[in-house]
């Protein structure tokens, strides 16, 4: 996996670059510097915003714990998955973690995570709904309708079989325990059963499982607000419907590049095509991909640093007497 990794990575860094350079690297690089420190700090707070929000939506589906936990673990989460070498996979993961530096059960991470991105997904396809509805409103004859609306309904089938098989998960992982003889394997079934026993409880609450992923999709349209805003400061003639339509199918197909580190190379492309398909010149859309990265490097390596902080002190609070 790390080397597939690496080499998709690679391959599409050398689509991001190419795309910039075809367009012109100049236009591109002038575009993006338009939007000035003003508008970059703007873009900070609305996605600092963004990060909270969905970080509340994460905490919706407990009963107990503190907001602001779960907060930084979507911080570290996002920050993991955009500027860490690894896929979006990884920062799932360290997400988890690092809510358990601050009095979360491991177990109740690892069973919140896979709910909070099941209820996650669920929201995102809606607001891809809302992003199809305006393509067919705008544009019927888009050559997009279809394989979007195909991809959705591939999407919907797949989160349902990813809930199905959390639902079961300690059932399979018995019957496997069951042809291995190894006492160690047989000793993780009891694990199993207790994350099974906790997701179990969290896919109880339906109320809260409502909530949040009402909280997921309002999220996500404040997401497609703030990429209409980030296009205006740039220059671009975009009203509302088509930004938050823009947002909701780039975030379709960076769902598909799932494997891809940082989306490298898919989120420019994908702009580049929407921003052809809704009238905007391809500078501006690549300089907008720009700014996006740039934006999640500036608030991800502080988040990262301070993570490794608290787990420094975690080591050394475990090595000290």
């Amino acid at each position: 996996m790390k080397k597939l990794s690496i080499f998709l990575a690679l391959i599409g860094l050398a689509l991001g670059t190419l795309l910039i350079g075809w367009f012109g690297a100049g236009g591109v690089f002038a575009a993006a510097l338009a939007l000035g420190w003003r508008g970059f700090f703007w873009l900070l707070l609305c996605q600092l915003g963004i990060l909270a929000w969905l970080g509340l939506a994460w905490r919706t589906l407990l009963p107990t714990g503190l907001p602001l936990i779960y907060v930084w673990g979507r911080m570290v989460r996002d920050s993991a998955g955009n500027c860490l070498p690894f896929s979006q996979m990884g920062g799932f993961i360290f997400g988890a973690r690092a809510i358990t530096l601050h009095g979360v059960s491991a177990r109740r991470a690892v069973a919140s995570t896979f709910v909070d991105v099941t209820i996650e997904f669920l929201a995102q396809l809606a607001f891809a709904g809302v992003g199809l509805i305006v393509l067919i409103l705008r544009m019927p004859e888009s050559a997009l309708v279809w394989p979007l609306a195909l991809g959705l309904g591939a999407a919907a089938v797949g989160g349902a079989v990813f809930i199905a098989l959390q639902q079961g998960i300690g059932t399979i992982f018995r019957a496997i325990a069951e042809r291995i003889s190894a006492g160690w394997l047989r000793q993780q079934t009891a694990r199993i059963g207790a994350l099974e026993g906790e997701l179990s409880g969290i896919y109880q609450r339906i109320p809260r499982l409502a909530l949040a992923g009402s909280a997921h999709f309002l999220g996500w349209i404040f997401a497609g607000l703030t990429t209409w805003l980030a296009l205006h400061f740039l220059g671009a003639e975009i009203d509302v419907a088509s930004a938050v339509a823009t947002e909701a199918i780039l975030q379709v197909g960076l769902n598909f590049a799932v494997l891809v580190p940082g989306s490298l190379g898919v989120q420019e492309a994908i702009l580049a095509a929407l921003g052809a398909l809704f009238g905007i010149a391809p500078e501006v859309t690549l300089a907008f991909s720009l700014i996006r990265r740039a934006r999640d490097l500036a608030i991800g390596i502080p988040v990262l640093l301070l993570w490794q902080v608290f787990e420094a002190r975690r080591v050394r609070a475990t090595l000290l007497p």
